[in-house]
């Protein structure tokens, strides 16, 4: 092995890769599995690193811990990241709930992503 691979890439300061913001507006818990929408599929190149680096990671659903700790950031920005990716309509959340959604739901859902 060289020693450039042992060395820390750039230090972005989280602040940085939120815009700031150090809350999400949903606290989404760790467990919560995120996947990629047909959306997020399509290649972004106005997306940030992070953003499609998440879109990339979770064409396999993965939880927000699993997230952090692949891209290697702190939860808070994760939590931030997929909110906005989220609500960008480039990722799904599934919190986890004891009731899961209806297969009519799901089968609504992906038709109207689809139409996008």
């Amino acid at each position: 092995m060289t020693g450039s691979e042992h060395e820390p890439g750039p230090v972005v300061r989280p602040y940085a890769i939120t815009g700031g913001r150090t809350r999400s507006e949903h606290p989404y818990p760790l467990e919560a599995l995120v996947v990629t929408s047909l959306v997020g599929q399509e290649p972004g190149p106005s997306r940030s690193p992070e953003a499609r680096g998440i879109c990339e990671l979770c064409q396999n659903s993965r939880s927000i811990a699993e997230i952090a700790a692949h891209l290697r950031v702190p939860i808070g920005v994760v939590r931030v990241l997929v909110g906005d990716l989220a609500g960008d309509g480039l990722v799904l959340v599934h919190e986890g709930s004891e009731q899961a959604p209806d297969n009519q739901l799901l089968e609504r859902v992906l038709s109207g992503l689809r139409r996008l």
